[in-house]
């Protein structure tokens, strides 16, 4: 078995080890100054019955799991840094927050009841996994929805993965894309768009 590889995120904070408190602290900010932080999960609450069931996969500090909690859903947040998980346990207590890595999701084996009625991976989450992991990562995602599932996806464009190449990962990880936005708030996808926000169901 290969040793684990790291995702860039993680390579990112190794070589600037405050680089996750700066980041966590950039949103407390952003809130504090009346800013909206949450527009991803309203469009994720939109697509839900109240009590379903949110993975939030890469959930860095926890705005967008927390948002979900607070409007009725139960909700489990992963991500693979510790300094995030522990500020969005400060911030948004109440969802389960697991330190993890996406690229090896197993959520059953943690004791998680499974499946997802929508898993959402916002904030650039996709640019920031190992380039060599992409697909394992999405093929987890595909794992942990229910049968009627969906999983919502955005990142912008000039982050190293091409938008084609990322819709060709998520179809041999077993996801089909139903719908492609340009925008949270739903805006039409066109391959002018510098940002791309994905719905798939389980192929």
């Amino acid at each position: 078995m290969g040793s684990r590889v790291p995702s860039q995120w993680e390579e990112i904070v190794a070589a600037d080890p405050t680089h996750s408190t700066r980041y966590a602290e950039r949103f407390r900010n952003l809130a504090a100054e009346g800013n909206d932080i949450v527009g991803e999960a309203r469009l994720v609450d939109a697509m839900l019955e109240r009590g379903s069931r949110v993975l939030d996969a890469g959930c860095g500090a926890g705005r967008l799991g927390g948002y979900l909690h607070q409007a009725g859903h139960r909700v489990v947040g992963v991500d693979v840094d510790p300094v995030l998980i522990e500020a969005a346990e400060h911030d948004y207590p109440g969802p389960r927050w697991l330190v993890g890595d996406l690229a090896a999701l197993d959520l059953p084996a943690r004791g998680v009841d499974t499946p997802f009625d929508v898993v959402l991976c916002a904030g650039n989450v996709m640019a920031f996994v190992a380039v060599s992991t992409r697909r394992d990562v999405l093929a987890g995602f595909a794992r942990h929805l229910a049968p009627e599932g969906r999983a919502v996806v955005g990142f912008g464009s000039g982050r190293g993965y091409e938008f084609d190449d990322f819709l060709a990962d998520a179809e041999a990880a077993g996801l089909r894309a139903d719908v492609l936005l340009s925008t949270w708030d739903l805006r039409p996808f066109t391959p002018e768009s510098d940002f791309l926000v994905a719905v798939f169901s389980r192929a």
